[in-house]
C-alpha cells in the first residue's frame, strides 16, 4: 500500500516557477514537470531550467536538482547521498525526482485526468497501479536498476523503445548543434512526450482497466461451469483480463496446481464468429506459457489442424502455442478441452 504524504497548498497560479537543471535532461524530471501542470495550480507554471542556485533556490517549486527533498518548501531532489526513499515500504526501487512527484501529487493529477473526486473509492487503486505499472519504471531507469539481475546474465535482446531511450535521444547528438536554446527546446518536447504517455496511461487505467475488472471477476467465480477443473476461464467479450486474473488468483490463493491454464474469448466483436484459446502466460511480464498448446499442433492451419485436434472448425494453432483459433464457442471448448487432457510437451 502506498503512503500517504501531505502536500503544502500550491501558490497561486500566477505566481508559480517550477525549477529543474539545465544541461542534458532525462525522462524523470520530464514526466515530473508534464504531472505537474496538469494541475490547474501549476498548469500555467514558468518552467525555468538552470544550476544557479540563486535561480532555483527563489523557485517555488525545485524538481531533480538543488540537493534537497523537502516537500514542506517543494523541494524534490534524489541525487543526495542520503536520500533513500521508496515509494512505500513495499517497494525496493528508490525514487527519482518523476517517484517524488508522484509520491506527492499523484493522487490529485489522477483525479484531475480521470475527471474524479479526491474521494472516489477507487483512486487508491488507480493511483497504485500506475506506480507499479509505469511511474516505477521511471525511477529504475534513473537510478540505474536493472530489470535483469547480473546473476542471470546478459539480456537476449535488448528494448531501444522505452521512454527512458526515447527522451535520451531527444536530446542533441554529439555532431549538432548545442546550446542551451536547443537543449530547453528539445526539453519541451520530453514534457509533451512524457505528460501524453502519462495521460494516456491514466484514461486507459481508469476507463478501460478498472471497468473490466468486474467482468474478470464474474469469469472467474463461473469458471467451474465451463470446466470442473476450474483452470479455464470464458469471456463472452473481449476485455482486458491479463493482470486481473494474476491479482484475483494471488487473492484466491490459487497454487500452480490450480492457477489459471487457458482463457477463451471470442476473435472478433460477433460473439457468433471465430473464438480465441489463449494459454496463460506464467506472469503478466512473461511470454512462455504455464501450458501452451500441444506440440504436435503448434504452427498447424486450416484442414490439417482440425484434424490433429479432433475440432472441425479450428483453423490455426500458434507456432508458439499460445494461442489458437477456432470457428465457434463451441469449438474453441472442445479445443480447450483437449488441451487439457494433454500431457505437457
Amino acid at each position: 500500500m502506498a503512503t500517504t504524504t501531505a502536500t503544502p497548498p500550491a501558490p497561486t497560479p500566477a505566481s508559480v516557477t517550477i525549477a529543474t537543471h539545465s544541461g542534458t535532461f532525462h525522462a524523470d524530471e520530464a514526466l515530473a514537470i508534464a504531472m505537474l501542470k496538469r494541475l490547474p495550480a501549476y498548469a500555467n507554471a514558468t518552467v525555468v531550467r538552470t544550476r544557479n542556485p540563486a535561480v532555483y533556490n527563489a523557485a517555488d517549486i525545485v524538481v531533480d536538482v538543488g540537493g534537497v527533498y523537502d516537500p514542506a518548501r517543494h523541494r524534490y531532489d534524489h541525487h543526495q547521498r542520503e536520500f533513500t526513499d521508496t515509494y512505500s515500504s513495499d517497494h525496493a526501487v528508490r525514487l527519482s525526482s518523476a517517484g517524488l512527484v508522484y509520491k506527492h501529487f499523484g493522487p490529485q493529477v489522477v483525479a484531475q485526468i480521470l475527471g474524479w473526486p479526491a474521494t472516489h473509492p477507487m483512486l487508491p487503486t488507480i493511483v497504485l497501479k500506475l506506480y507499479n505499472d509505469l511511474i516505477q519504471t521511471y525511477d529504475a531507469i534513473d537510478n540505474g536498476v536493472s530489470m535483469i539481475p547480473a546473476a542471470l546474465g546478459k539480456p537476449a535482446y535488448h528494448d531501444t523503445t522505452t521512454i527512458g531511450r526515447r527522451v535520451e535521444r531527444l536530446n542533441p547528438r554529439w555532431n549538432q548543434p548545442y546550446t542551451d536554446a536547443i537543449l530547453d527546446a528539445q526539453f519541451v518536447k520530453a514534457v509533451a512526450l512524457c505528460g501524453e504517455e502519462f495521460a494516456e496511461r491514466v484514461d486507459y487505467y481508469g476507463n478501460c482497466w478498472l471497468p473490466g475488472l468486474d467482468l474478470v471477476k464474474q469469469a472467474m467465480q463461473d469458471r467451474r461451469a465451463v470446466d470442473p477443473s476450474g483452470r479455464v476461464v470464458l469471456f463472452h467479450q473481449s476485455v482486458p483480463w491479463k493482470s486481473h486474473i494474476y491479482d484475483l488468483e494471488q487473492q484466491e490463493g490459487l497454487t500452480d496446481a490450480d492457477a489459471i491454464l487457458y482463457v477463451l474469448y471470442p476473435g472478433g466483436a460477433d460473439p457468433n464468429g471465430e473464438w480465441r484459446v489463449q494459454a496463460v502466460a506464467h506472469r503478466h511480464d512473461s511470454f512462455a506459457s504455464r501450458k501452451p498448446l500441444p506440440e504436435a499442433w503448434r504452427g498447424v492451419r486450416d484442414d490439417a489442424v482440425a484434424a490433429l485436434t479432433g475440432v472441425p472448425d479450428a483453423f490455426f494453432v500458434h507456432a508458439s502455442g499460445f494461442m489458437a483459433g477456432c470457428k465457434s464457442k463451441a469449438g474453441a471448448l472442445a479445443m480447450v478441452k483437449r488441451a487439457l487432457a494433454a500431457p505437457v510437451a
